[in-house]
């Protein structure tokens, strides 16, 4: 049986996955904090308009109707099933 060859690691690409920067671990840093706070609060924050809330808003609402109306069909299913097969 012939060896498998050996897998490389991957390189780091140098991505943060978890910031780790954990305020109360011994290597917390609250300028490095500071600074990443500032970054996140940037420019880059999105604004949604009122018709998108309305939309998303109604779509929410719409989702949580649907649940109920199917937990409530289920239900009366159930019920249904009682009445008029199991207790006879």
């Amino acid at each position: 049986m012939a060896p498998r060859p050996r897998r490389e690691d991957p390189e780091d690409d140098g991505r943060t996955i978890v910031n780790m920067n954990v305020e109360g671990m011994p290597w917390y840093d609250r300028a490095a904090a500071e600074r990443q706070e500032r970054d996140d609060n940037g420019g880059s924050h999105y604004q949604m308009t009122k018709e998108e809330q309305r939309m998303y808003t109604w779509a929410a609402i719409r989702a949580g109707l649907l649940v109920v109306l199917i937990f409530a069909s289920v239900f009366g299913a159930f019920i249904a099933f009682c009445d008029f097969i199991w207790f006879r």
